[in-house]
């Protein structure tokens, strides 16, 4: 096994992220792939999630950005990046959807993100999730008209839904996603984290935003209604498990930020034979 594959391995194997549920359906060397694409992501989060100073995140993220430039030229430096060479080849992979990720990555380590507004947090959700679906996308061989839409607007969706998700553990950062015109909409002043998530208003901003993201899975199971399923059985999975997850969001109220809600591993293996073998 080479080094950048042993690499990987080690960041897939360690997450519990429901993003990987819907990978095991895929070939052996797509599978690869998309778990190769999962570390780079996992290994440049880390980054900006990091204690370290700024100045420290940002030249690790610049130092990244050089890797992708290494990676297209044939000649990377870090396993991740190594295990990333053959996807990049076989699968047409876009450097600028690379370079995307790290543009999210760098506005986290910048500075706290709170309370952005929709511009801002529109232009985030591309960069760190819309990025990544446009190279899953590509990885899992859409090649039909409706692809690259299918992969920005779920990517979309799961990013809210990691937002409504992590309410608790963003906050605890000194960081809230939610937009400032759905916090003023509902009353809720922009101020200390801890502060807004105590807000009594908090619960109903949290169920505009997620409304949001139900159309967004309402308009992806739209354009897969015409599509090859098997070649998008990936996007099914993933979209059934984070839908699962805002379902039971929604269910909750958002009354309670410190409890997180998540789904119970033998929902995802139900969700995995209803889906991952039509």
């Amino acid at each position: 096994m080479s080094n950048g594959v042993a690499s990987v391995r080690a960041v897939t194997l360690g997450a519990r992220s429901s993003f990987l549920w819907g990978m095991r359906v895929l070939p052996k060397a797509r599978r690869e792939a998309m778990y190769a694409l999962y570390a780079f992501c996992r290994v440049v989060d880390d980054i900006a999630d990091s204690v370290a100073p700024r100045p420290e995140r940002l030249i690790a993220l610049a130092e990244w950005r050089a890797e992708i430039g290494r990676l297209y030229a044939g000649n990377p430096l870090h396993p991740v990046a190594v295990a990333l060479l053959a996807p990049v080849r076989d699968y047409a992979l876009p450097r600028a959807e690379f370079e995307a990720v790290i543009d999210g990555m760098e506005m986290d380590a910048e500075g706290d993100i709170r309370a952005p507004d929709r511009a801002t947090f529109d232009l985030y959700c591309r960069r760190v999730a819309g990025a990544v679906g446009m190279l899953s996308i590509r990885i899992f061989g859409a090649q039909d008209a409706t692809a690259d839409r299918i992969a920005l607007t779920l990517g979309r969706a799961l990013q809210v839904t990691n937002i409504l998700r992590d309410l608790m553990e963003d906050a605890r950062g000194g960081r809230l996603y939610l937009p400032r015109e759905l916090l003023a909409a509902h009353g809720v002043a922009v101020r200390e984290t801890m502060a807004m998530l105590a807000d009594p208003s908090l619960p109903k901003v949290c169920q505009a935003l997620a409304e949001e993201a139900l159309r967004d899975y309402g308009e992806v199971e739209r354009l897969l209604a015409g599509a090859d399923r098997t070649v998008y059985r990936p996007c099914v999975l993933m979209m059934q498990m984070y839908r699962t997850l805002l379902d039971r969001l929604l269910r909750s109220g958002f009354r309670d930020p410190k409890r997180r809600v998540s789904v119970p591993k033998l929902v995802k293996i139900w969700i995995v034979l209803r889906y991952g073998f039509l």
